[in-house]
């Protein structure tokens, strides 16, 4: 696989190992963008460093973007250094968008983790530290604004060897600290720099300060403890009492970072001076297409595992990681190509839909430009246009060689609002609105309430409506009215009942007749539904178990006590009966719904709701005012600790009590404080809150049967 050949652009060409696809991933205002613009600059793909504040970065291009100061969609860039290629994915650090991280990390083969150098972990931070963990994908952890008050590179690495892994190590030491930063230390080198000339990006070789001396050799002793182990060679020398050379040491970290072992750690401020050695790292340690196992799914006419390697001679297949809308091309399909070639203007088979689907035109993203190519090749990212039915998470393929790779999970929102438009005008763009946005972002859902005819949308948290909204007023002209936000409330069952459904109609001629009898049993928090058919014999014929099945799904998207959608159930067929000339699918569809009502009510349903991990900084002197309030609203504070100059108060708390935190916070701290918040789990409501859930429910219902 060697030598591999990926065509560029018109003329260039480079092997495939020395392609890296990456994604630079963080906590919100760890400097993941900044660090992207100093790369950009750095390899000559920009002639003028970026800056948030003036919302003048490449990848932040959404106006939103540049008047918040936040990413809030991922954005891939191509660039070039030591002969490779680097294409980057710059991704959200609000867990609000947490679907475009979700997203990148599964078609990526490596990443640059970002933590702010004066704070270390902090708590997105462990979120997509988690979601790397969970695809696989090896990185390299760069601690960045070590020179503003407050950097510590020691506390920093120590809070991520607690928190995230052991096996992290540093592969340079910063020289000096805070404003007093002003140069780095390459631990495998033995060599260290200092800042020279920073607007021409020239570092200076010095000697090793002499009081860092012993600091570096104990930690280059580590190093090579750490990473001996993941090459035979440079474990035998170091066995054996040898000197390991800088080639030995390079090929361990390369090995145990390509594994997912072992986490290489740079210090700095990541200026454009200093962000060359991150470059470095990138190139150095994260892995080519090439170095990872080949791409597993399975096929759809054999049911059997298959593998995809990623050459050009083999069978097309890629997975569609992203849909966009794009005002001027329509749909944008971001794909990873695992295996083969596509062409532009060729027909490929979408093996998740069984579908056909034409490649119209191909294009390299450089975030909110493009370029367009005639041809793409196995281990690159590359975007599609023309692609109408396929959806985020589909795999495409060669229809002779068919294979379906695992889709992309996302989590379920967990908060709602109602909206409406405001004019009649607006009625009729709000529809294709929803649908365009839908598409691009699987968080964010959209149903009609059928008992009030207002559209529901739900996503993440308040920002992501908010953004979303602003969104729909901005790119598709439609203004709407705005509700309050609703929690995402659920009913389930904690004991296990059975019901009765029976439905028979006689009108003359054919009649209606379906009978079946329903268990209905709890499962644990966030399993989902279950439904089963233990009808034996002729009772029910096997061809009508999903109609029942499907008036089950019915009665739990609309609740039963209080109108909240049904989870964590099991619901088991297990007798009924029927008659050979009036039963329908109809007749057992309500039949089924009637049953699982009746069961759902003796098996003493109780309503969840989501509880959020929330993590709130504050200067000290508030921290008393900031445990009280969360202590008041029902909040489990899980402890308290020191980052940087600020405390951290960690709780888990309902989201019912959080509505409109952000205000909360900047008043009690003077605008000092902020905070973090992200879904832990679903647990009970309190009764005497469920009370008022269920006759809010009552009332709305009886009002709205009396507009009708």
């Amino acid at each position: 696989m060697a030598g591999q050949q990926i065509q560029i652009t018109k003329n260039r060409v480079v092997p495939l190992e020395k392609v890296r696809n990456i994604g630079i991933i963080a906590h919100i205002d760890a400097g993941k963008t900044t660090t992207t613009e100093r790369i950009l600059f750095d390899t000559g793909k920009t002639y003028k460093l970026g800056n948030i504040d003036d919302g003048t970065t490449v990848t932040d291009w959404m106006d939103q973007e540049k008047e918040r100061g936040i990413t809030i969609v991922s954005a891939a860039i191509t660039t070039f250094w030591r002969d490779h290629r680097i294409n980057i994915i710059d991704t959200p650090g609000h867990i609000d968008f947490t679907a475009e991280v979700e997203r990148s990390l599964r078609v990526l083969d490596g990443a640059i983790m970002v933590f702010d150098g004066r704070t270390g972990v902090e708590a997105q931070s462990e979120t997509v530290w988690h979601q790397a963990d969970r695809h696989n994908v090896p990185r390299i952890c760069s601690f960045n604004k070590l020179n503003l008050v407050g950097g510590d590179f020691y506390g920093s690495l120590e809070s991520v060897r607690k928190r995230l892994s052991p096996n992290v190590a540093p592969i340079q030491l910063p020289i000096g600290n805070e404003h007093d930063l002003r140069g780095t230390v390459d631990l495998i080198t033995k060599k260290a720099y200092v800042y020279a000339d920073e607007e021409k990006n020239k570092l200076k070789e010095v000697p090793i300060p002499e009081e860092m001396r012993e600091q570096v050799e104990k930690y280059r002793q580590e190093l090579i403890e750490k990473v001996a182990e993941f090459d035979d060679k440079a474990l035998e020398k170091y066995v054996n009492g040898e000197e390991l050379t800088e080639e030995d040491i390079k090929r361990a970290i390369r090995a145990g970072t390509v594994q997912g072992k072992f986490f290489p750690v740079l210090g700095g401020d990541n200026r454009t001076v200093t962000v060359q050695f991150l470059l470095d790292a990138v190139v150095d340690y994260l892995p080519s297409p090439l170095d990872l196992p080949p791409a597993k799914g399975i096929n759809p006419k054999t049911n059997q595992e298959e593998e995809r390697y990623p050459r050009n001679d083999e069978p097309f297949s890629a997975l569609l990681f992203k849909t966009q809308a794009d005002p001027h091309v329509g749909r944008l399909s971001y794909l990873r190509i695992y295996s083969g070639k596509l062409h532009s203007g060729t027909t490929v088979y979408n093996a998740t839909r069984n579908t056909n689907e034409r490649i119209g035109r191909l294009l390299l993203m450089h975030a909110n430009k493009r370029e367009g190519i005639e041809e793409a090749f196995a281990g690159e990212i590359v975007a599609a246009i023309g692609l109408n039915e396929s959806k985020t998470g589909d795999t495409l393929c060669d229809k002779e060689h068919p294979i379906v790779f695992e889709s992309i999970k996302f989590p379920e929102p967990v908060i709602s609002l109602a909206i409406e438009p405001k004019t009649k005008a607006d009625q009729e763009k709000l529809s294709k609105a929803l649908s365009r946005l839908s598409e691009e972002d699987p968080t964010f859902r959209t149903k009609i309430d059928q008992e009030t005819g207002q559209t529901i949308i739900a996503g993440m948290g308040e920002l992501h409506l908010e953004v979303l909204v602003e969104r729909m007023r901005r790119e598709f002209g439609v203004s709407v009215n705005v509700g309050k936000p609703q929690v995402a409330y659920r009913e389930t069952v904690t004991q296990t009942a059975t019901g009765e459904g029976k439905y028979i109609r006689q009108t003359g001629g054919r009649g209606q007749y379906g009978h079946c009898l329903l268990r209905v049993e709890p499962k644990e928090r966030g399993t989902g539904f279950e439904f089963v058919s233990e009808i034996r014999g002729a009772a029910i014929p096997a061809n009508f178990i999903p109609a029942i099945e499907k008036g089950v799904v019915e009665a739990m998207e609309k609740g039963i006590i209080a109108g909240y959608p049904v989870t964590d159930v099991k619901v088991v067929v297990y007798d009924g009966s029927y008659h050979e000339v009036d039963s329908s699918d109809m007749a057992f569809k309500i039949a089924g719904s009637i049953a699982f009502q009746e069961a759902f009510k003796k098996a003493q349903p109780t309503i969840l709701e989501p509880i959020m991990k929330i993590e709130v900084s504050t200067p000290e002197e508030f921290l008393g005012q900031v445990i009280g309030d969360l202590s008041g609203k029902r909040a489990q504070i899980l402890g308290t600790e020191t980052r940087g100059q600020m405390k951290v108060v960690s709780a888990l708390i309902p989201l019912a009590s959080v509505r409109g935190y952000a205000t909360i916070i900047r008043s009690l701290t003077q605008g000092r404080g902020s905070f973090f918040m992200e879904l832990s789990h679903y647990d009970e409501v309190p009764k005497n809150i469920q009370e008022e859930l269920i006759l809010s429910s009552q009332k709305s219902n009886s009002v709205e049967k009396k507009k009708t």
